[in-house]
């Protein structure tokens, strides 16, 4: 006689499957791929197909021969932290350390907890700030984009970031008008299709906004948690903007440049790290933006998205343990 065992509750049948939802994630970021593409050419191709192969050949190796469990590369979790891995470095990254980022992100950031659903971290952000720290000059020598069959329109191979600009501006005293003049400053329209330095997720904030729509409509993600992030660095940065503009940029910067619109959509998002609650996201997304911009305008980096997700990342069990959601079946009072 076979016997039948059951979970616990709640049990909920549905359609909905976790390789599923990660390969909807994937195909969310296909806009943002071919723009990146478009951008950097072969040295796009060459750092997605590196990062994704080495993530999903550590999974692999890690699940085989150290934990000895059952294989679950195929559920495309791997899939999505390689491409998000990518996203995260510049298009002219050597291989090797591109590798070694991918065995940080898998190793330490997902594999190490056990597997998917139990990292407490962004697996990506944790091996992007690895190799952030562990090669800082490699890791912010930003290719200038040459989109294909355009001529380049300057000699140099690599030059700053928008935010590298402004953060090197302000620390030399000069007006926001001053570093706007910077002929290296990338024009908004630039700045929106993604026609600056950068990383291959800074490429295009049209393109990555497309795909978060994408994965609101097939509810991958709940349209809260970005909103909440993007509208308090849109306040917080326009409150400074409003009381001293010679000194603090206008909040639609901070929006179209750096890789806000990646963490925002794409990485806080992330089911595993992310709070359960609604009121949670919401708390979770408000100390995203607050961070990222204390970052911005008062840090050592430029940037400050990645930092940001991985601190409320660390505060998730406490956001769920206080705000713990309504039992299922269980009668309101």
């Amino acid at each position: 006689m076979s016997k039948l065992i059951i979970s616990g509750s709640p049990h909920v049948h549905g359609d909905e499957s976790v390789s599923k939802i990660m390969y909807t994630v994937v195909l969310a970021l296909v806009p943002a791929m071919l723009v990146s593409v478009y951008f950097f050419g072969f040295d796009a191709i060459r750092v997605l197909t590196i990062s994704v192969a080495a993530c999903v050949f550590f999974e692999w190796a890690i699940q085989k021969y150290l934990i000895k469990g059952p294989l679950t590369i195929g559920d495309g979790s791997a899939v999505v932290a390689g491409v998000l891995l990518a996203f995260n470095v510049p298009a002219n990254l050597p291989w090797w350390i591109l590798v070694i980022g991918a065995l940080v992100t898998i190793g330490v950031g997902k594999m190490s907890f056990g597997g998917l659903g139990r990292n407490p971290f962004n697996p990506a952000l944790v091996g992007r700030v690895f190799m952030l720290i562990s090669f800082p000059v490699q890791m912010t020598s930003w290719p200038i984009p040459k989109p294909l069959f355009a001529e380049r329109l300057t000699d140099a191979i690599t030059g700053p970031t928008a935010l590298g600009i402004l953060k090197e501006g302000v620390g030399a005293g000069k007006t926001i008008d001053q570093i706007m003049a910077d002929p290296h400053m990338p024009a908004y329209i630039d700045r929106l299709i993604g026609n600056m330095n950068g990383s291959l997720g800074e490429m295009s904030a049209i393109a990555l906004i497309l795909g978060g729509i994408f994965m609101i409509i097939r509810k991958v993600i709940d349209w809260q948690l970005p909103v909440a992030i993007i509208a308090t660095v849109y306040v917080f940065a326009g409150i400074f903007h409003l009381i001293d503009p010679q000194h603090y940029i206008d909040p639609a910067f901070h929006l179209f440049t750096g890789g806000l619109m990646l963490g925002a959509i794409y990485m806080a998002t992330d089911m595993v790290s992310s709070p359960m609650s609604m009121t949670g996201k919401i708390i979770y997304g408000v100390g995203i933006g607050l961070l990222t911009i204390i970052i911005r305008l008062w840090g050592a980096y430029p940037e400050g998205i990645s930092f940001a997700i991985l601190i409320m990342n660390a505060f998730t069990p406490l956001i769920n343990m206080t705000l713990k959601p309504r039992r299922f079946g269980k009668a309101t009072s």
